[in-house]
């Protein structure tokens, strides 16, 4: 089974005169594990893609299949839940980390976590886990002004990891940190997905962000222009079949 599978999605804005095509026709499948990135400048449509595949963003056209369960085709489904369908397939990492500054590092986790009803004590002991797992644990009681921009970023990866997500989207989430913090939080979501077997989609517009990915989709005009692999610092057309 894949964790997200995209067939023709389309998503258009405007009628007439001021019809705009965001994303058109996008195809392809992610497989639980998977580190993909969807590369492109700005304006290319990778947001649009990524926050209808997030049940944000409805389509206009096309299906989304998120963790075996039908989602969108053309438009969403009829009586479905998307806040909880959010809440337990997916997590969510941003540009900016978005803790929540009167909260310690800790409850910025455990929130993700209670909002799911798990009781507070068990919402806890997950959260501290994963501090641990990701060299934290020394700011599990700190607030997020004290954090530096890498240890905030990877509370907030904390944060989408908390419900155990099939599926993780990530908006330019090094685009406030510097190289080397910007590769380290590459290599963590690599490391989290294949241990996790979670499905982790990528926005980003620095190839040199890229280096390990599974697969690259490069977006130009809104198009899915071609998929690529990246070996070091420099990318390669790599076929089209997944």
């Amino acid at each position: 089974m894949y964790a997200v599978e995209v067939e023709q999605l389309t998503k258009r804005y405007g009628k007439g005169d001021t019809l705009v095509t965001a994303i058109a026709d996008a195809t392809f499948q992610v497989r639980p594990g998977e580190l993909v990135a969807i590369l492109g400048p700005s304006g290319s449509g990778k947001t649009t893609l990524l926050t209808s595949i997030g049940l944000i963003n409805e389509p206009t056209h096309g299906k989304v299949v998120i963790d075996g369960e039908k989602v969108a085709d053309e438009g969403w489904l009829p009586g479905l839940d998307l806040k909880k369908l959010r809440r337990e397939k997916l997590g969510f990492i941003f540009q900016a980390h978005n803790l929540i500054p009167f909260l310690t590092a800790l409850e910025n986790v455990m929130i993700a976590l209670e909002i799911n009803d798990l009781p507070r004590k068990e919402a806890k002991a997950r959260a501290i886990e994963l501090f641990h797992a990701l060299n934290l644990g020394h700011r599990l009681n700190s607030y997020p002004m004290s954090l530096s921009g890498g240890e905030a970023q990877r509370v907030a990866i904390a944060r989408a990891m908390a419900n155990k997500p099939k599926v993780i989207l990530a908006d330019e989430p090094t685009a406030a940190l510097d190289t080397e913090n910007g590769k380290n939080v590459m290599t963590l979501l690599k490391k989290l997905a294949v241990e996790n077997q979670s499905a982790i989609l990528v926005v980003t517009h620095d190839h040199r962000m890229v280096e390990g990915f599974d697969r690259i989709f490069h977006v130009s005009d809104g198009r899915i222009a071609a998929r690529l692999t990246a070996r070091g610092s420099e990318l390669f057309s790599t076929p089209t079949g997944d």
